[in-house]
């Protein structure tokens, strides 16, 4: 078993693109190996500043030979379908052979070939690879027409020790490469990655970018410990930096301590975004401390105090914007910024961020009721929560939005929580960010995330597939999330209607173009007096060429409300129902026994559905559950069948005069008693008790499959129990829709 080795030197590959990089060249020539024949053991790619490298170990020296067998025309065919077939194959009548079968004799060719060398299947795979490479960017240089991220500079190509020889646009492969771009000189010439590896260490190249990264690692918190500091992790950074360097040599910059009056985030951002630089903090205090780490690529004569001395005067000027954007900042209360916010657009049909505001206002404030937060700390909180966006500071670092508005909320004498809600409000933004700290941080939180989810519903801007530009599939789990991980009650339908009430009055009000289609109704008062005439709308300038239809409340053709029912706020209810099958399957739940909650219709109390479907999970796991499960399956089928074939429902009263047998009045008396349960435990929320009651249900309904004739000859019998049928699933229907139950 032999090994390829290829190196695709170049000019400096940006960090973001390596690791991708890598992993496409890996798949790119592993995947045209294995579609040519040949085998492999395993492989493995490494990626520096300049230069992608693969090993593939376990090669096969040559491609196993093929034997294929075509049939071909009866001997009797026609010549010309003969001569076809001759083309076709390649091959001579006298190198075909005859077989017969019961339609008689026809021809069979077998076609031989020698598997190729493995040399020959490389020379071919590596330059196609390399023309075809899909770098996000690439360039083209000199007079070439060749595309590579970077100037492509040497290509080393071996199998099994030995040069495999091909030309990519005037470069013509070898065995030879370069090592540090300052730390050595000429040549490296290599056989196998073995030597490969050990002779570019030795040329101050470290290939392996997860040993640089250790590398960096260990020396930083080294350099740290020996001065009393403590490294601030970031993986994130520690990866981008092991791509930036070949050779990394860990240096200790400092910065004037009077920064350190601007907020720690903005500094650390700052070191961090600008310079590629480490923060470091006090190992007794934990405050940030006025000195960082930064990686040099270079091992440097005067032991870095130039390259240090570069770094601080460049950090320093980074660091005096910042305090010029916080100490400016600071001169404007944030009520003052807000007017600001009226002449960015938020989005075209939605408005201003100005007009966003207000609707966040409104929407906190109810929410704050429902769950108990303070009603006026959260319609201020939600007021200024986007006002930081318009400051100089996030102006520079838009990743401190949030973060500068708390700061400057209490520089400005704002109650804390008002200004942890301004910080916390964009919480949770992913599956490990926490949740807003406080009720008044969870109102605003939930007021911004329904406000995206209502507002991009109500256009039709819905995620398709995998695109999901305005991230609404995140804001929506995090709704979820504030929702379950806090035990908060809302009732998003009567929310999410009346927050689509208030979008649509602005819709209507700034030049949304309508017509009244037709009269679909009339509200009556307690008189029975009509009062509103309830109207179909047509949009006539949604989107280009098309309309759509939402049903409006008009009062004297003024507008006032969307009635209940609407169907944005229904389709917006099952995404909820969608993201919430995602968070609770990677929990361990079911997602059918979602949907057989959801289906029951009004669930819109998240935390209450969840409880229902736990219940009912429980439930299903006792045998009495899994019997019920399948009598109600049974019933069901049976009635679906009955109902198709007699084109009719048998939804009406049963009789119970028409009940002769035992199991059947049973069963009706098992019925009644536990829907009443049932629905009384609900009633109290107390699912529990809920299933237990239909739990009771479970003998009777094996008693009546047993003694029972539901097709009874005589049709009066029939139908009444079939309406008996109906409401054994009506009873369930009480806890869940047990159609949707799988199993």
């Amino acid at each position: 078993m032999a090994e390829l080795l290829l190196e695709l030197f170049s000019e400096e590959i940006p960090a973001r693109m390596q690791a991708k990089a890598g992993d496409d060249l890996k798949s790119l020539i592993t995947n045209g190996l294995v579609e040519a024949g040949l085998t492999y053991e395993g492989a493995q790619v490494h990626a520096t500043p300049r230069r992608l490298v693969l090993s593939v170990e376990g090669l096969n020296a040559k491609a196993a030979d093929t034997r294929e067998e075509r049939k071909g025309p009866k001997v009797d065919a026609p010549q010309a379908a003969i001569d076809g077939f001759l083309r076709s194959t390649g091959l001579s009548l006298e190198q075909l052979q005859r077989q017969e079968d019961k339609k008689g004799a026809f021809y069979i060719a077998v076609i031989k070939k020698d598997g190729r060398a493995a040399s020959e299947i490389i020379a071919a795979l590596v330059p196609e690879v390399i023309r075809k490479f899909p770098w996000p960017k690439s360039m083209r240089w000199g007079s070439g027409t060749l595309r590579w991220v970077r100037p492509l500079h040497s290509i080393i190509c071996t199998f099994d020790g030995e040069v495999v020889a091909f030309d990519v646009d005037g470069i013509r492969s070898g065995n030879s490469t370069r090592g540090h771009r300052f730390l050595s000189k000429g040549t490296v010439e290599v056989r196998r990655f073995e030597d490969y590896a050990d002779k570019l260490h030795k040329a101050h190249v470290i290939v392996d970018a997860n040993v640089r990264a250790e590398s960096i690692r260990h020396d930083a918190r080294t350099l740290a410990m020996a001065q009393g500091l403590e490294l601030i992790e970031d993986e994130a950074l520690l990866k981008e930096v092991a791509g930036l360097v070949e050779w990394p040599v860990v240096l200790m910059g400092d910065f004037d301590a009077a920064f350190l009056d601007v907020p720690p985030e903005v500094i650390i951002t700052t070191i961090k975004n600008n310079q590629k630089c480490f923060n470091l903090r006090d190992a007794k205090t934990g405050k940030l401390a006025n000195r960082y780490l930064l990686v040099s690529n270079i091992v440097a004569s005067d032991g870095g105090k130039e390259i240090i001395r570069g770094n601080n005067k460049v950090i320093a000027a980074r660091l005096s914007d910042a305090k010029f954007f916080w100490d400016q900042d600071r001169k404007v209360k944030l009520e003052d910024q807000l007017a600001k916010l009226d002449a960015i657009t938020f989005h075209a049909k939605l408005g201003t961020q100005g007009e966003r505001v207000k609707r966040i206002e409104a929407l906190a404030g109810e929410i704050a009721k429902t769950i108990g937060a303070d009603v006026e700390k959260a319609k201020l909180a939600a007021r200024l929560a986007k006002a930081d966006l318009v400051t100089g500071m996030v102006g520079e670092f838009p990743e401190l939005q949030g973060l500068m508005g708390r700061y400057y909320a209490l520089d400005q004498g704002h109650d804390a929580e008002v200004a942890d809600a301004i910080r916390d409000h964009y919480k949770p933004q992913g599956p490990s960010d926490n949740i807003p700290a406080s009720k008044v941080g969870m109102a605003v939180a939930l007021a911004d995330k329904l406000d995206t989810l209502v507002g991009f519903w109500a256009i039709d801007e819905k995620p398709t597939g995998s695109k999901d530009p305005y991230a609404l599939r995140r804001a929506a789990l995090g709704v979820i999330r504030i929702v379950l991980e806090y035990g908060v009650r809302i009732p998003l339908r009567g929310v999410v209607s009346r927050h689509i009430e208030l979008l649509f009055q602005k819709l209507l009000s700034s030049g949304l173009v309508y017509e009244l289609d037709k009269e679909v109704g009339v509200l009556q008062d307690e008189a029975g007096l009509s009062h509103m005439r309830l109207f179909s709308v047509r949009l006539l300038n949604w989107q280009p060429r098309r309309s759509e239809e939402f049903s409006i409340v008009f009062h004297n053709e003024d507008y006032i409300e969307l009635p209940p029912g609407n169907s944005t706020v229904t389709n917006l209810l099952w995404f909820f129902a969608d993201r919430l099958k995602v968070y609770l399957k990677d929990q361990g739940a079911r997602h059918d026994l979602i949907d057989a909650v959801f289906s029951l219709g009004g669930q819109d109390d998240l935390l209450m559905v969840v409880k229902r479907v736990e219940a009912l999970s429980s439930f299903l796991e006792t045998d009495d559950g899994k019997n019920l499960l399948a009598g109600v399956k049974r019933a069901a089928n049976i009635l679906r069948i009955e109902e198709k074939k007699d084109g009719t429902t048998y939804s009406g009263d049963v009789n119970p005069q028409q009940l002769i047998k035992g199991e059947e009045k049973a069963l009706h008396s098992a019925i009644t008693a536990s829907s009443a349960q049932a629905r009384k435990a609900v009633e109290n929320e107390d699912f529990e008790a809920a299933m237990k009651a239909i739990a009771k249900l479970r003998a009777p309904v094996d008693a009546f499959f047993e003694g029972v004739t539901v097709n009874d000859k005589d049709q009066t019998f029939r139908v009444n129990r079939l309406r008996l049928l109906n409401r054994i699933r009506e009873a369930c229907a009480e806890v869940a829709d047990f159609s949707k139950i799988e199993g």
